[in-house]
């Protein structure tokens, strides 16, 4: 099967390297290059690597729905798109262009956490089961009728980055099963339940703030799925403190009151229950424990965290 491949980050790497070994993929199209990093270069995506090294062409348009764009795609004839974590949205004319259509690889159970974050929102909302699903595209936000769909399991310290890997490896896997049973004539279209659909709205730093008049669990939550971006942070004064690792506690305090240290941890009050924060990193220093963090701020017990 002739396919056109659409995607950027790290997650639809394995989705890409699965076609390329069972089709042939006739084209890439990705993010233009970035920059990142202390020095700011230009930085290809982690998908056109992959490309490049299979010797695929490269397309990475500002604008996909470009005329000029939307021309050079229809000239590759393509059977069909395929269309994971790609980062824009797709012009409806291309949607119909392929002869089979367009699929995309979402990880969630749509019609649950439509959107840009679904696996950072299923460990905030602390659920225990989430998935993958493969779909042909329509015009709305992940609306098109479903193809395929696999569970998987949410473990009780799953960070978002530890989901994140498994899910793109069980994408890949369900992708590939998709595609053959689509080149077999026999791939479902499942109709989605728009009453029941959520979504997932794109992340920002702000939403990772660690408000310590919330609840332990809540924060706990926070703290997994905000790992490793962007990264869940409190306040120390007026400093910015990074935390990545945390365990909720039954033991009670004031809301951000240090209460003790436990191990190697400090034990933080919260709203309900409390907190021991395990690992924490102040602005341009190596990531410590949590006693070393009050060492170095000279925090005791009864001192408040924001």
């Amino acid at each position: 099967m002739r396919i056109v491949f659409m995607g950027t980050p790290e997650f639809a790497v394995p989705s890409l390297e699965v076609l390329c070994d069972d089709h042939h993929v006739v084209a890439v199209v990705t993010q233009p290059d970035r920059r990142s990093g202390r020095g700011q270069k230009y930085t290809p995506s982690p998908v056109k690597k992959v490309a490049l090294a299979q010797e695929i062409p490269v397309l990475q348009p500002e604008s996909i729905g470009s005329p000029e764009v939307m021309d050079q795609l229809q000239a590759y004839e393509a059977d069909l798109f395929v269309v994971v974590a790609f980062g824009q949205k797709l012009p409806d004319r291309l949607l119909t262009m392929a002869r089979y259509g367009c699929v995309n690889v979402h990880s969630s159970l749509l019609p649950k956490y439509r959107g840009a974050s679904p696996i950072n929102a299923a460990i905030l909302q602390g659920d225990t089961i989430t998935g993958v699903t493969t779909m042909y595209m329509a015009s709305g936000w992940d609306t098109g009728d479903i193809i395929l769909q696999r569970e998987e399991p949410i473990l009780p310290r799953d960070t978002a980055g530890e989901l994140h890997d498994r899910l793109m490896i069980v994408g890949a896997q369900l992708l590939r099963e998709t595609v053959e049973q689509i080149a077999s004539g026999q791939a479902p279209r499942i109709p989605q339940d728009h009453e029941a659909a959520s979504f997932a709205f794109k992340l920002s730093k702000k939403d990772s703030l660690v408000d310590f008049r919330k609840s332990a669990t809540q924060l706990d939550r926070l703290i997994r799925g905000m790992n490793p971006w962007p990264v869940a942070y409190t306040y120390v004064g007026e400093e910015l403190v990074k935390i990545l690792e945390a365990y909720p506690s039954d033991e009670k305090g004031a809301p951000g009151e240090i209460l003790a240290q436990e191990g190697q941890g400090l034990l933080v009050g919260c709203k309900e229950g409390s907190l021991l924060l395990l690992k924490l990193q102040r602005p341009n220093a190596k990531a410590v424990s949590g006693v070393d963090f009050a060492n170095g701020l000279r925090l005791c017990i009864g001192d408040f965290l924001r």
